[in-house]
């Protein structure tokens, strides 16, 4: 695959390396120089911990990852719950 180098000396990642390796938009890359190559190298991001909070609407204890965890919908609920014994 081929990329270009912009005027500002930015590097677009095609999607399918971005796919293959779960790149995100703010996700972490170091940049090394092996001979005459450029290595950019994805870090690994911190496992995030969970924790029990109130909720504010119900005032329900939940479980919470912190912001920019996915987001679980009730339809994925439903699916999981479909191959529940």
């Amino acid at each position: 695959m081929q990329t270009k180098v912009s005027s500002k000396g930015q590097v677009v990642l095609p999607i399918a390396i971005r796919n293959k390796l779960r790149i995100k938009e703010g996700d972490p890359l170091d940049a090394k120089i092996e001979g005459d190559h450029i290595l950019l190298i994805p870090k690994k991001r911190a496992k995030r911990k969970g924790r029990i909070i109130k909720d504010p609407v119900t005032g329900m204890p939940v479980l919470t990852f912190g912001p920019g965890a996915p987001v679980i919908t009730s339809e994925w609920v439903a699916r999981m719950m479909e191959d529940f014994p």
